[in-house]
């Protein structure tokens, strides 16, 4: 009675816990139509699967009461099959199934992907260990935080550079493979403007759990404004304060072996370079660097420059020795590109 006591307790502590909150990427407080058809799906299923459960325990526990052994009763008469009971239990889950099916079916053909007339269209990149956005209707080129509409379809084209990802915002819609060579939608219109956070779901390398991504869904007028912002040019070099000009000459300075510096993988608008790495030109403007794996302020930056394979295991940007004098000039100037 003590163990069984004790396993009640804990089982409720357990349940308790689990009621607890905020999960900021759970399915069940969808914030877009996508979200919303597999909510309305999952619990549809669920409380069906209540009913069967019911009905099923309930004949059970007649069964067990009305025909359980008693005293001085005869033996049971033995029965050698029932055609009756034997082409219901046949015909009952065959109609569970249909009734399971018709709205799953219904379901993956609403989340197909196709894009919507109107839809905003952006390409999706996954890379180890980040993600690429670009706008093509925009002319705008980000990394790691999706900004998207408040109310307009948007249409997002995955693929990968590498290995297979697999891009999942819970509360916008289910998850997609982003795969190499091939490429797959996913389709949303978000109605709840706010910051809806997201991971890639599919094992991809050492850094896979530090591939997080952020959607910003915005207002129309905060939209606006950030696509400004985003085609705006970042500031000239004659224009930066003595530090920040400094770091813009070591984003330029090229290394000995010439891999291992800024520009060899990094572009900012006006400033030739590569495009192994994300595109920095409105690195201030985001919240967070690697993504999301630490804050976009000058201690997160300095901590990620100093050494990015101690924050992101595997890392494809190495540790290029960096000073500490350079390290603060480029903080100073990745913080100015807004």
């Amino acid at each position: 009675m003590r163990t069984l006591t004790a396993l009640a307790l804990g089982a409720l502590m357990l349940g308790a816990v689990a009621c607890g909150g905020p999960y900021p990427q759970s399915t069940l407080d969808p914030a877009a139509d996508f979200g919303s058809h597999i909510d309305e799906l999952f619990r549809w299923i669920f409380w069906f699967a209540v009913g069967v459960f019911v009905v099923v325990e309930s004949l059970l526990l007649f069964v067990v009461v009305r025909y359980r052994a008693r005293p001085g009763a005869p033996e049971p008469e033995r029965v050698h099959g029932n055609t009756l009971l034997e082409i219901g239990w046949t015909l009952v889950p065959a109609v569970i199934l249909i009734l399971i099916a018709a709205p799953t079916m219904q379901t993956i053909f609403r989340t197909d992907g196709t894009p919507p007339e109107g839809a905003l269209e952006v390409d999706v990149i996954g890379h180890q260990w980040w993600w690429e956005y670009n706008y093509p209707e925009l002319g705008i080129t980000t990394a790691n935080e999706l900004h998207v509409p408040q109310g307009r379809p948007v249409s997002l084209r995955l693929t990968s550079r590498d290995v297979i990802h697999s891009f999942w915002a819970p509360r916008l819609g289910g998850k997609r493979d982003v795969i190499a060579g091939r490429t797959n939608r996913i389709s949303f219109t978000a109605d709840s403007a706010g910051v809806f956070l997201g991971q890639c779901a599919e094992f991809c390398g050492e850094s896979h759990a530090k591939m997080g991504l952020r959607v910003f869904v915005d207002d129309s007028v905060t939209f606006t404004q950030w696509v400004a912002g985003q085609r705006a040019a970042p500031p000239s070099a004659d224009t930066l304060p003595d530090l920040a000009r400094r770091g813009w000459e070591a984003f330029r300075l090229i290394r000995d072996p010439a891999s291992n510096s800024c520009i060899a993988c990094h572009t900012v608008q006006g400033v030739s370079g590569g495009v192994l790495g994300p595109n920095l030109t409105h690195m201030g403007s985001r919240s967070t660097v690697a993504a999301g794996a630490l804050p976009n302020t000058a201690e997160g930056l300095a901590r990620w420059l100093r050494d990015p394979p101690a924050e992101k295991p595997g890392s494809k940007m190495p540790r290029i020795g960096l000073t500490e004098d350079e390290i603060a000039a480029l903080v100073a100037y990745l913080q100015l590109l807004r």
